[in-house]
């Protein structure tokens, strides 16, 4: 499902400053590049979690609706005297680019075991990688 986002963004000092309307998301950027980037990752984010809640990821609003949204949250800061721009996101695209990330994870292991696999240079991350690739297709 891909859907477009009135995004706006606005400079503070040296920082660009991120808000998204439809999703009350806020976020910041070190160039104008970077900002888009850091709103697209913040809308794949939240939507991906809401399908993961079973929620509906709600549908892009207007130009004018996001603008009055934004008038009625501007507290501290006005964002609609920056850029009103759309941002795009493929939540599915997103969603398997997520599933592919690299986490990281502590592993415990016997100190003889440690040994062996760096004499015989072995990556233990890899190993264990392919190990549990194969424990999980026994079980589907």
């Amino acid at each position: 499902m891909k859907r477009a986002y009135p995004t706006f963004i606005a400079t503070s000092g040296a920082d660009y400053l991120v808000y998204v309307p439809d999703l009350d998301l806020y976020t910041e950027g070190r160039d104008i590049t970077d900002a888009i980037e850091m709103a697209r990752d913040a809308i794949g984010l939240k939507g991906i979690d809401m399908e993961d809640d079973g929620k509906e990821v709600p549908k892009a609003s207007s130009y004018e609706a996001a603008t009055a949204k934004a008038k009625e949250e501007a507290d501290d800061f006005d964002y609609t005297q920056g850029m009103l721009t759309m941002v795009d996101v493929d939540f599915a695209e997103y969603r398997k680019r997520m599933n592919h990330k690299m986490v990281r994870r502590n592993v415990t292991l016997p100190n003889w075991l440690n040994v062996e696999a760096d004499r015989l240079n072995l990556n233990v991350s890899k190993v264990l990688q392919e190990a549990l690739a194969d424990r999980v297709a026994q079980f589907k």
